[in-house]
């Protein structure tokens, strides 16, 4: 048996219990693949991530859902990075650390401020195709959609759709059997809504389903944001929000997820905040 250092990191979130949890084992590379499946199916969260030595960058990043591996998903790549530098794994460099993941090195920023620290990560260049899929992501969703639907690989894979207004994001109820066949159709890990909010708190308020991975809905994600950013940024759509704002996400879960998104000709940012929940190690 082996025992390695473990954290569970509240992710786009400054209080507990609050954000999107991921698992993180620290030192991982005692494991082999099908034991980092098997943890991440018990821990069952979203996304559990393994840190490892890289050669390249501060540390090598594996994560997967309890069903597979990722190249790239946001919440985990922002929490394993809070848990890294907390441990003393990894420190960043004149405000940067870099990661490595399957989808290449991803250099971070640490922006800490009298507001807390807050992680950005440049989310890979999106692929954007048009779908056709309106008809069927409405009777899925049991609201019309306003635009015709996206998909966007922004490591992950999403249908994306604008469904109008915040209070039409909350009252959805999806058909999940059905989110499921339109994702595994189309190629895509799952399903992301949004529409736009006026809470004096955030821009925008957004869901996400991808019950074909296990994760009925995901309570906040990066990944998810990302592609909503490409979204508005493909579809010139972008003027009503800016290209900054805050998104929310979660409230459907007893979450509030704060997620940070700024959009520049480089690309999508996501960022947050993150605070550790669990703080011990695991036995394998």
């Amino acid at each position: 048996m082996q025992t390695f250092q473990f954290k569970q990191v509240d992710v786009f979130t400054r209080l507990p219990f609050m954000g999107n949890p991921v698992a993180v084992v620290i030192g991982a590379d005692g494991l082999t693949t099908e034991e980092m499946q098997r943890i991440a199916a018990w821990t069952n969260l979203s996304e559990t991530t393994f840190v490892l030595p890289s050669q390249h960058a501060d540390y090598r990043l594996r994560i997967f859902t309890p069903r597979r591996e990722l190249a790239f998903a946001g919440h985990p790549v922002i929490g394993s990075a809070h848990a890294a530098i907390e441990s003393g794994y990894a420190a960043p460099r004149s405000g940067v650390l870099r990661q490595e993941c399957a989808a290449g090195i991803f250099a971070l920023t640490i922006d800490d401020s009298d507001d807390g620290r807050r992680i950005f990560v440049r989310a890979p260049d999106a692929k954007i195709d048009p779908v056709d899929a309106t008809s069927a992501l409405t009777a899925a969703l049991g609201t019309p959609v306003v635009a015709a639907p996206l998909r966007i690989e922004t490591g992950p894979v999403w249908i994306v759709a604008d469904i109008g207004g915040a209070e039409k994001v909350a009252a959805v109820k999806p058909d999940l059997n059905a989110v499921a066949k339109i994702s595994a159709a189309l190629g895509a890990t799952g399903v992301t809504i949004f529409g736009s909010a006026d809470d004096g708190i955030a821009a925008l308020h957004v869901r996400a389903f991808a019950p074909g991975d296990g994760i009925p809905e995901d309570p906040v994600c990066g990944s998810g944001n990302a592609a909503v950013g490409a979204y508005l940024r493909h579809t010139g759509a972008l003027g009503r929000y800016g290209s900054s704002y805050t998104a929310r996400q979660g409230m459907n879960l007893g979450r509030d997820g704060r997620i940070a998104v700024r959009i520049s000709d480089n690309g999508v940012e996501i960022g947050g905040h993150a605070v550790t929940t669990i703080d011990g190690s695991i036995n394998v």
